[in-house]
């Protein structure tokens, strides 16, 4: 007799064999957006799952996985980056996916628009050197305990690209502190020997801060763009590892539900 328990745990076992388990993930769209194909190509072409994007005056993520906030520049960055953004419709619906449990990214603009949403503490301001930085970095990823992160080796430094002008992490003393302790900081700004160092800290953030997650680690958001570093036709594929631990983390979840 058909047991849909023993389907799971055989489906759990043969996951990167025979099995494929299809995800499907929501890609945010805002005037100004610019991103959002390099996120929908990485997710359909690169790691053969599904993605659509979502107009920021959509009102419902019904349907999908998880969700990308790409980069860009939102509705032209006028008040403050993601300032405006925060405020379209889609963000509701963004806030009560969050508040289900379900996994959300921030990428570049996207962190900004979560951290202005009070989805992420903190904030991001303008650069130490006031200027656009477009440059690849090196991240270190400081913990493995989360769905962003899991699937990174926790001695491989990434090569990932930049392209910011309001990348400066900033949070207050007590945020900072939190932070640290919760292990809330999921990646860091370091030199090719793995040392976060002021050289190595190309906008001026607080600890070095390239990326954090929230309390229920559910959502993070980083500035260095892992879409644009997820083919080595590229010239590096590091940033793929932040997408396929994703991609595992909603598998193994999927799973144990059906368990």
């Amino acid at each position: 007799m058909f047991s849909m328990r023993s389907f799971a745990f055989g489906l759990f076992r043969k996951l990167n064999t025979e099995y494929f388990l299809h995800m499907n993930f929501a890609v945010l769209q805002f005037p100004g957006s610019n991103c959002d194909q390099d996120c929908v190509h990485v997710m359909r072409n690169v790691l053969g799952h599904s993605a659509s994007l979502v107009w920021h005056k959509d009102n419902s993520l019904a349907g999908f996985d998880a969700v990308l906030v790409p980069g860009g520049f939102s509705y032209g960055d006028y008040l403050r980056t993601g300032a405006i953004a925060r405020f379209s419709p889609i963000m509701a619906a963004v806030q009560q996916f969050a508040a289900n449990g379900g996994p959300v990214l921030g990428i570049c603009n996207g962190f900004q628009i979560l951290c202005e949403a009070g989805l992420l503490p903190g904030a991001l301001i303008r650069n130490r050197s006031l200027q656009f930085r477009c440059e690849n970095i090196f991240l270190k990823t400081l913990t493995n305990d989360s769905p962003f992160t899991s699937l990174v080796p926790s001695d491989k430094l990434m090569r990932v690209p930049i392209a910011h002008g309001e990348g400066c992490y900033f949070a207050d003393e007590v945020t900072l502190e939190k932070l640290k302790s919760n292990k809330q900081i999921l990646w860091q700004y370091v030199d090719a020997n793995g040392e976060a160092t002021e050289l190595s800290n190309p906008n001026g953030s607080l600890f070095n801060i390239a990326g954090i997650c929230n309390e229920a680690r559910n959502v993070a958001g980083l500035m260095p763009h892992p879409e644009r570093a997820s083919e080595v036709l590229l010239g590096c594929a590091d940033g793929k590892l932040i997408f396929e631990s994703l991609i595992s983390s909603l598998q193994n979840r999927t799973v144990a539900k059906a368990a």
